[in-house]
């Protein structure tokens, strides 16, 4: 699951409408059980089929923090810096169901530059798609190019 390399930006090139490459990221069962081990979370849902039907889910669903960690990853790889997304908030609006196959689901990160702030700062549109449908929406990112 990591992010191809992408050219590091530099803050007076960047325009407003500039759009980042997409990029695909693979998530399967194995994925929601290791990140849940990494994160201490436990919880039935992102890994057992009968907790997740039983609470009227698809089967087991990606954790949220999973979907914002590889969205958020893949800003911090474009800026070439793990300190660069110094602001971030977004919501959940759907789930993400990931079946018990070797496929899972692909999941597809959007973004593009909105607005120059304060230098060395812009303000990022990013959004997580999963079949087309936006399973993540990043209304606020804030990324600092050094």
């Amino acid at each position: 699951m990591t992010v191809q390399s992408v050219t590091r930006p530099r803050y007076d090139l960047l325009e407003p409408g500039f759009r980042l490459p997409s990029r695909a990221f693979r998530v399967r069962r194995k994925d929601l059980v290791r990140y849940g081990g990494a994160a201490r979370d436990y919880n039935p849902i992102h890994w057992d089929d009968r907790t997740a039907t039983g609470f009227g889910l698809p089967g087991p669903i990606a954790q949220g923090m999973l979907t914002m960690g590889l969205a958020l990853g893949y800003l911090v790889e474009w800026a070439g810096d793990p300190g660069a997304v110094v602001d971030f908030g977004g919501r959940f609006p759907r789930l993400v169901p990931v079946p018990d196959d070797d496929a899972g689901v692909e999941l597809t990160v959007e973004a593009s530059v909105a607005e120059k702030l304060e230098p060395p700062k812009v303000r990022v549109n990013l959004a997580v798609r999963l079949d087309g449908a936006k399973v993540l929406l990043m209304p606020k990112v804030i990324v600092a190019l050094r």
